[in-house]
Order: C-alpha cells, then structure tokens, then sequence
C-alpha cells in the first residue's frame, strides 16, 4: 500500500501536550473540512499518559493548493486522559485521618456535653468549644497539628507537613475536599499523578512555613494551603502556555476572581489567610516549574513513523517559558531555605511588619480580630530554662535559668494576663 509523498496535515487539537503522528488507513482520505477519522494503525500512546497534545503549524498545509489528488492525510490525535487516582487517594486520606482523630479524642471520656453523643466515642466536642464539628484542640495537636513552639523548640519540623492532613471538624474537611476533588481531579487528568502530587505537598508546605511565620498562637490545621497552592499553579500554568489557549483573557479573568474571593474570606477571623497566601504563591511559582506545556506546533520526533517527513522545526519550548521556569525555581528554593532559617531562630514577622496582620483578619464593628488565646510554656532548651509567651499572636522568650518553679508560674501569669 503506496502513499504519495505529498502529505497534508490536518489539525484536530491545539491543547495538547505532545503529538502523535499516524496515517489514516485507506479509504479514510477526508477533505479538510471533514471531522477526523481514526485509524487502526494508530501507535500506542505513551504509557505515562500525557493528555493535551500540540499541533503542526498552519503553514504545513501549503501542499492543499497545489492541486494534487491522493494525498494523504495525517491525524494528530490526542493521548489518552489520565486516569486520576492520587486525588482521590489524597480525599480518603483526608477523611480516615480525621476519623482517627475523632477516635482518639473520645469526647464522651472527656465531656458531658458532647454534640452527637449517639457516635460514642466518635461524637463532637461542644460548639462552644469546636463549632466546626471536630475534636478538641488537644487532641489535633497530638495528632501533628502545626504549633510552631513545638516546630522551633522541640525540632518538630515535620508538623509543617502533617497540620495539612488534620481538619478541624466535619464543617472543614468537607469543604476543603469538595474543592481538592472539583480542582484536583482536572490537573491530575492533564498533568498526571506525579507532577500533581508534588505541587500539593510542596505548596502545603509553603501554606504551613508563612503561616508559622506569622501565626505562632494555638494551633493551625488544614488543607487550604495545598488547595491554594492548586489554584496558584492552575494560573502560572495560563500564563507559561499562553500561546496554546483560546479565549485567553476570559480564562485569566475567571480564574484571578475565583482567587481574589477565596482570599477576600481569608480576612474573616479565625480563618489562616497567611497558609492561603503561602499556598497560593508556592503553588503559583511551581506552576511555572511543573506545567510546562510544549509550545503551539512543536512535533515530538519520536511520534513520527518511519518515512514520514515533518517540515516544523519549532522548538520544545518557547524562551520565556525556560526563564519562567528558572525565575521561579531559584525563588522558590530561596524563600523556603529563608523561611525555614527565620522560622528555627524564632523570628516572628509581626515583629517585623505592623500591618502584615491585616491580611489575615481586617477588624470591623462585627468581629474583633485579636487573638483569644494567651499562654506561657517553659522549656529547657540548650541547657538554659526558657519561658515563652504567646498574647495577640506575638511571642516573647525570657530566659529563667536559676528562678524558682514559683516564681516561674508567677511570671507566666503576669506575662499572659497583658
């Protein structure tokens, strides 16, 4: 079966992430106005599944005008969807976390007065004490909530990665894994499991260091850091592979107010806006590390059956998306190793910036934004006793080495009395 060496090229998706070239079979030559037929000899698709695929350039059918009949036709069909499984995975992750907290908080053990008490020992903590259906602080703390007094003095780092799997209650997993299956379940079908699961540990990571940084009273859980994260990269990854979308500036638009509102409710008290803005920036640069598209046009050589000729030369990528990439690695690399060294020396940015805390509450007549927790904790760190104190989210530590244990509970209520 002879093909003529004048090959049309015919285009049938713009989104896609690489290309696969097969001849249609015969008896399957269409016009170029004809939908797409697919051929049986088809070459398997890659087995890492890439989704968005990228198409010969428009010039390549020059050969249409000439006139010639028998040409063949060349279809460049997409990959298979991936198939997600790791967002899922993240959710029931999620959810029997928060199942063993509840079984180790045991409230009917604990409290009279506990919200379902038909679960037994799966029941709520009173709403005046968790509004959020969940268990009690003491309990998420055991479980690795993120306390920074316990991150900086007892060397337990990894709180930053494990406060992201625990959720205050029922109200709060809920929502947060609605939106991670509503945005994570489409990244992972374009980008596959990998590249996904990284970018939501890494910006949960980020949500967790910013959010320790500002926030060094009580406890933080939760998954909006990552969530965020998600949301940051879903941008990055518009502008990185601008040139392969159409109604480009509806997407951006749409997409800068779907985060411009989920921040807007980061201000409302008791809400961690800074692992929300953590996240999202974390997220946004490693969009520009693990999203990369290859550009409008480009043709993977290793798609081409053997004897068929391609005429696009364009590169992989485009010269921005290579600085893109390389401006946002090397912030991304300097912002957690200065994090995480002001964060081990005990540095508090309220202390440096007097209007930071206004972007994680704005007070108004209805709320008040001051923090209702207040409290001391000695520690012996580096063979010196330490007293810290955290009031209205600043901390202070003084030294007591050589004070008596009474002293030391006179102190800690003068201090946290302020």
């Amino acid at each position: 079966m002879g093909m003529d060496s004048r090959i049309e090229i015919k285009v049938t998706n713009p989104k896609k992430v690489d290309n696969v070239v097969h001849p249609v079979g015969q008896g399957h030559a269409t016009s170029a106005s004809s939908p797409p037929q697919p051929s049986a000899s088809s070459p398997p698709t890659d087995g890492r599944g890439r989704q968005q695929q990228q198409v010969l350039e428009e010039g390549l059918r020059h050969s249409r005008g000439r006139g010639r009949q028998g040409r063949g036709l060349i279809d460049y069909m997409p990959f298979k969807n991936w198939v997600p499984w790791l967002i899922p995975g993240f959710v029931i992750a999620n959810v029997v976390v928060f199942l063993i907290s509840m079984f180790i908080n045991n409230c009917p053990k604990n409290s009279s007065s506990c919200v379902g008490r038909f679960l037994g020992r799966f029941s709520f903590q009173p709403m005046k004490e968790n509004p959020l259906l969940g268990p009690s602080a003491d309990t998420l703390e055991k479980m690795g909530a993120l306390d920074v007094i316990k991150v900086v003095h007892k060397h337990q780092a990894w709180r930053l990665i494990s406060c992201i799997w625990l959720h205050a209650g029922v109200f709060h997993i809920l929502a947060n894994m609605l939106s991670l299956l509503f945005i994570g379940i489409r990244l992972e079908q374009e980008f596959g499991f990998v590249r996904i699961g990284l970018l939501y540990l890494f910006a949960g990571f980020g949500g967790s260091l910013m959010s320790a940084l500002f926030i060094q009273a009580g406890i933080s859980v939760g998954a909006s850091g990552a969530l965020f994260g998600l949301l940051g990269s879903m941008l990055s990854e518009l502008i990185t592979n601008w040139t392969i979308y159409a109604n480009k500036l509806a997407a951006l638009l749409t997409l800068i107010f779907i985060v411009v509102i989920n921040l807007a409710v980061g201000l409302l008290p008791h809400v961690d806006n800074f692992a929300h803005i953590g996240g999202f920036i974390s997220g946004f640069l490693l969009g520009f590390v693990f999203l990369i598209r290859p550009q409008f046009g480009y043709v993977s050589k290793k798609h081409i059956p053997t004897g068929y000729i391609v005429t696009s030369n364009k590169p992989k990528h485009k010269p921005y998306q290579y600085i893109l990439w390389l401006v946002s690695m090397i912030l991304l690399v300097l912002g957690f190793t200065f994090g995480l060294i002001l964060l081990f020396r005990g540095v508090n940015l309220n202390d440096q910036c007097s209007w930071c805390h206004y972007m994680s509450c704005v007070p108004t007549k209805l709320w008040s934004c001051k923090s209702q927790q207040a409290y001391c904790e000695s520690i012996e760190y580096q063979n010196q006793l330490n007293l810290t104190c955290i009031s209205n989210g600043k901390s202070s530590i003084y030294n007591l080495s050589g004070e008596s244990t009474s002293q030391v509970q006179q102190l800690c209520t003068k201090l946290c009395s302020r």
